[in-house]
């Protein structure tokens, strides 16, 4: 009998999704900001301690409203590192500003704080740390650094909903926060975002930028008799179906959580031999952060050993991944972008030697089986090398 196959991720439910998705139905408000909206921005206020969190259609919706925000424009910089998801940039270029790509650290694979500061020129606006999986970036080196230049520090939190810097979630840590609710994050709603406005002199502007730039919700508060167009903006705002799933996912956040820990540690147990042998480099976690267990990755000693171990696995059913091909070797990134820097080393090595292994709350059965296989492929290529 064949073992059946082990995606890399399947979105769990926590359980509450359909009735709550059947009372919107129900109410008949199926729009932006209706009652499941407003609970969950008040719920994740609650959780994180943001001055503002603003529901958007998408992480990218979030990280677009901070580049309005921001006020970039052509002529402007905005540093970042380059081993990043494309919305990262593309928020910025949208806005005709140039993104700065920075090289990341080896351990953490952050944006390396050490060459920021040197990274500011007078064209720099804005500085936007990107918390790879859902680990801090060293926020108070950036935090000076922002303060020093008179910089916005914008953090791109996608992968960091539940992971904290200094006992401090990560997404409030800066003037703006982005977080992400896509299929493939610790709490999904499919897709959805969250813009988390900790800058209290941004938050009435964030709201119009929302609402296509009408001051529409100082009108529902009843502060204006009318609303009207008053400045730029877009349609960032979710359906309420869409934040139905996700309030049940945050009422459940706290065992979906759990569960990617447990197995977070399992494969990171398993695979601590390894790394004392020299075949991979397992995630490093620094005392400050608490990460939330959104990715598993191994990195592999060349593109030839990680391009072997995904071959091996995916002939057995498991199908890991590769991560992000970096944004200043991307043909848009070369247009649009700037490196910093002759060239980006840590960057490229991390592209060309990280791999992804399944992660989700349920893949708990599957784990022996994953462990297993790359267990055997490692000793194999040890064996080999002796």
């Amino acid at each position: 009998m064949t073992a059946p196959k082990i995606p890399f991720n399947r979105p769990a439910l926590a359980g509450r999704e359909l009735e709550y998705v059947q009372q919107v139905l129900d109410g008949r408000h199926l729009s932006g900001d209706g009652p499941f909206t407003k609970r969950c921005s008040a719920m994740l206020e609650s959780m994180t301690g943001a001055a503002k969190a603003l529901l958007t259609h998408s992480g990218t919706a979030a990280l677009e409203m901070s580049a309005l925000l921001a006020e970039v424009g052509p002529g402007d910089e905005v540093i970042m590192p380059s081993y990043t998801f494309v919305s990262t940039a593309n928020a910025f270029v949208l806005t005709g500003a140039t993104p700065v790509f920075v090289d990341i650290r080896d351990d953490t694979l952050n944006l390396d704080e050490k060459l920021v500061a040197e990274a500011v020129t007078p064209r720099t606006r804005a500085i936007v740390p990107v918390h790879y999986a859902g680990v801090g970036c060293a926020m108070g080196e950036l935090r000076s650094i922002a303060e020093r230049s008179d910089l916005l520090l914008i953090e791109d939190a996608a992968q960091g909903v539940g992971a904290r810097w200094c006992g401090k979630p990560l997404g409030t840590l800066g003037d703006l926060g982005c977080v992400s609710f896509h299929e493939t994050k610790n709490v999904v709603s499919g897709e959805g975002g969250a813009l988390f406005v900790n800058r209290a002199s941004l938050i009435e502007r964030a709201e119009i930028i929302r609402e296509k730039g009408t001051n529409r919700s100082r009108f529902f508060r009843g502060q204006v008799d009318k609303y009207t167009w008053v400045d730029v903006g877009s349609s960032y705002l979710p359906s309420d179906i869409v934040a139905a799933v996700l309030l049940a996912q945050l009422e459940g956040a706290d065992a979906l959580q759990e569960a990617r820990m447990r197995h977070w540690a399992r494969y990171h147990a398993a695979f601590e031999p390894f790394e004392r042998a020299g075949l991979v480099r397992r995630p490093f976690i620094p005392a400050d952060c608490e990460h939330n267990a959104h990715m598993y990755y191994l990195r592999l000693g060349s593109l030839e050993e990680r391009t072997s171990l995904i071959s091996a696995l995916v002939g057995q059913g498991i199908h890991p991944v590769f991560h992000y091909i970096p944004l200043h070797s991307a043909p848009a990134g070369r247009r649009y972008g700037r490196t910093h820097g002759e060239a980006l080393p840590v960057t490229d090595t991390v592209s060309d030697t990280l791999v992804r292994l399944p992660l989700w709350p349920d893949v708990g059965p599957h784990l022996d089986r994953v462990i297993d296989a790359v267990s055997a492929h490692l000793d194999a290529r040890a064996k080999a090398g002796a």
